[in-house]
């Protein structure tokens, strides 16, 4: 085969691998500065903790969170500002040692991104 044949294939089949690897480690797999969002979830107002069929994933970490996260007793539309609930949550949240899509601090004051 011609060389030119040869790596016009490797470029096809590079190509295709791309296509199909890169949505992984897209940008829509990190939280949303402006909007305060994990892909469309908002990331503040009423939480409830759950060990299944969860929105989003995390893990406690105690340097270089993803979000700074504050518990309030009200629920609020600041960013990180979390107000625990039993129902009505907006949104769900598992805790998790391996594999979450954001890591979380726990602060007493200014929480956000």
């Amino acid at each position: 085969m011609k060389l030119w044949l040869k790596f016009a294939v490797f470029c096809g089949i590079l190509l295709l691998t791309l296509s199909v690897v890169m949505p992984v480690f897209s940008a829509s797999n990190v939280v949303n500065r402006f909007t305060c969002s994990y892909q469309g979830k908002p990331l503040y107002g009423r939480v409830k903790f759950v060990e299944s069929f969860q929105d989003i994933k995390v893990k406690v970490v105690t340097t270089s969170p993803d979000l700074r996260v504050k518990m309030v007793t009200n629920p609020t539309s600041r960013c990180g500002e979390w107000a625990i609930v039993e129902f009505l949550p907006t949104l769900k949240v598992q805790f998790v040692e391996t594999l979450p899509d954001i890591e979380i601090q726990f602060v007493e004051d200014n929480p956000g991104v």
